[in-house]
């Protein structure tokens, strides 16, 4: 690979993941660093996103080199390509040559002499995407040694999503207040430590919001009325997302 350094001492570059600003921003800065460490062509992350359970599909969120424009654009399901079997499995996958290998037809761009990796991406051992690195045409292929870097780097990407997330939850208010009456029922335990999923904290959120409802007094079709609504703003928010993922590609 390009970079010859000791694996150990390429390792310290990933104190830099955990870095401040937005997870837009974080995710490209981090698939640029992963490519440095890696030595490769090309790096992108492809986050789960729109659909429910097994019909949610993932896209490339952020990315540092040149891709394809099929896999810029691509919106993948579970067990579809390459990236769609690594979600499906949750193994890592390292390919050598993707032009002598089996999974050559289901590569977007089976260059020979391009080698490919593909790790999950998981936030408390659930998986929420993965991460795909591409090795330079003519360099070395990848091995065992990047194969194991690629996969401590998307630890270190799922822990930044999960700290932008719980920030993100935290900035309001009502979930200060939230979290604080659920863990004052919850003796020896702290907001801090009680909770460090993002899904736990919006699972408490909802139990407050509906405890708040009914002690204001509002009947139960107000109450379904509120989560229509909600429901409503997240589709609005998605469709927003959707397209604005869109332009980002595009450029």
């Amino acid at each position: 690979m390009n970079d010859a350094r000791n694996p150990l001492v390429r390792l310290q570059d990933l104190q830099h993941f955990l870095a401040d600003g937005t997870l837009e921003d974080n995710l490209h800065q981090q698939a640029a660093m992963t490519s440095a460490l890696l030595g490769a062509a090309s790096c992108s992350i492809m986050l789960l996103g729109g659909g429910d359970g097994d019909e949610m599909r993932m896209s490339v969120y952020a990315r540092h080199g040149e891709l394809p424009e099929a896999a810029r654009q691509a919106s993948v399901a579970r067990g579809e390509g390459i990236a769609g079997r690594v979600l499906a499995s949750g193994e890592s996958l390292l390919i050598e040559d993707i032009a002598k290998s089996e999974l050559a037809s289901l590569a977007r761009h089976p260059e020979a002499g391009c080698s490919l990796l593909c790790v999950p991406i998981r936030i408390d051992g659930k998986i929420v995407g993965v991460i795909n690195a591409a090795s330079c045409p003519g360099n070395a292929p990848f091995g065992e040694t990047e194969l194991r870097l690629l996969e401590v780097a998307a630890l270190f990407i799922g822990k930044a999503i999960q700290v932008q997330q719980l920030q993100h939850l935290l900035d309001s208010r009502f979930a200060q207040l939230a979290l604080l009456q659920e863990a004052q029922q919850k003796v020896g335990e702290s907001v801090r430590t009680a909770y460090r999923n993002p899904e736990d904290v919006a699972k408490i959120l909802a139990r407050s919001f509906f405890r708040e409802m009914t002690k204001a007094g509002f009947e139960s079709a107000q109450i379904v009325s509120a989560a229509s609504e909600l429901i409503g703003q997240l589709n609005l928010h998605l469709h927003e997302k959707g397209q604005t993922g869109a332009s980002r590609v595009e450029s």
